[in-house]
């Protein structure tokens, strides 16, 4: 997207923190300074003004040129050199939304390989259960997690000196069930350089679970139930008082996670979207509400403020939001 943004020699318009870039849309000509904006590290876009579209490098070159995908492609090879032989080995697909299609599949763009297909292979529950947990960090209270809810969802930072936890605070995952499956680990703050703030163990297949849910299912059929990312939206939810709320753990929506959703709600359903109000959770949102709206009410649920997430909410908010009091 930055070549691309340079191409149109529009990238000093742009404002720079970090790995994101913000600055007036150059699809619909805009002059806002942060309606078009750019995560250079994940190569997405979103425009929250006329255009109100967001994709990857080809959506956008198509949005702007007015072409279709394959077009874009070829337009993106003549720019940057890129062979076109090269292109044509590699599979891309086009967001469904797309409205600019090929009618063939001839040259394709060159990107990463097409993902696997799902391991439906169910998590086993664990037989071991995290001791050593120290549920007075000093990291709760940063997050504003009070000391009910880290003993509601069995939080800890593991004090051991072994094991993939080490130096981390653990949250334990449940399946439908209710039976721990995985404990994922926070670094509690920011970490140091190279290392991820979350870790989960090899082999655990995240896209089979949603993180409360088997709690979330108990709770009225009457009530809304509310789809955030994290596992720090979902706690803080279920602490002002709205217990049906579960976790994707991330912004994507697997089809093992829809089938569980369909599982537990049917037309008469209300189910309320609540991504982060950042390029991820913008570029996801429409997209897994989409799938949902087959079987059950949804509604997307739009921050006024970039960066807001729902743990940001105080709980006269998520009550005024979410509809009253339970």
């Amino acid at each position: 997207m930055e070549n691309v943004l340079q191409h149109y020699g529009v990238l000093d318009t742009f404002k720079r923190i970090g790995t994101r870039l913000s600055g007036p849309c150059p699809i619909h000509g805009g002059s806002n300074p942060t309606q078009f904006r750019v995560d250079t590290e994940k190569n997405i876009w979103n425009c929250f003004s006329e255009c109100k579209h967001g994709g990857n490098v080809l959506d956008f070159i198509a949005k702007k040129e007015d072409v279709s995908i394959h077009d874009a492609a070829i337009k993106a090879c003549e720019w940057f050199n890129i062979p076109l032989e090269d292109v044509k080995t590699n599979g891309h697909s086009a967001p469904e939304s797309e409205e600019h299609t090929s009618p063939t599949p001839a040259a394709k763009p060159k990107s990463a390989p097409a993902p696997k297909s799902e391991d439906n292979t169910p998590n086993p529950p664990l037989k071991f259960k995290l001791e050593k947990l120290d549920r007075a960090h000093p990291y709760f209270a940063e997050r504003g997690i009070s000391q009910e809810t880290v003993i509601d969802f069995g939080l800890g930072y593991f004090t051991g000196d072994k094991g993939l936890m080490v130096g981390h605070v653990v949250i334990p995952i449940h399946n439908v069930k209710g039976e721990v499956v995985a404990y994922a680990g926070r670094w509690p703050g920011d970490p140091p350089e190279g290392t991820p703030k979350y870790k989960l163990p090899t082999g655990f297949r995240k896209g089979q679970e949603l993180f409360n849910l088997d709690r979330a299912i108990k709770e009225p059929a009457g009530k809304p139930l509310v789809i955030v990312e994290g596992f720090f939206d979902c706690m803080m939810l279920h602490q002002h008082g709205w217990r049906k709320v579960i976790a994707l753990m991330g912004s994507s929506l697997s089809p093992a996670q829809e089938g569980l959703i369909r599982k537990h709600t049917d037309s008469n359903s209300h189910v309320i979207v609540m991504l982060d109000e950042d390029e991820a959770g913008q570029a996801a949102r429409d997209e897994i509400a989409g799938r949902l709206a087959k079987f059950c009410f949804v509604k997307i649920h739009l921050f006024e403020e970039p960066g807001t997430q729902p743990e940001h909410l105080s709980f006269e908010e998520v009550q005024d939001l979410i509809g009253g009091a339970p």
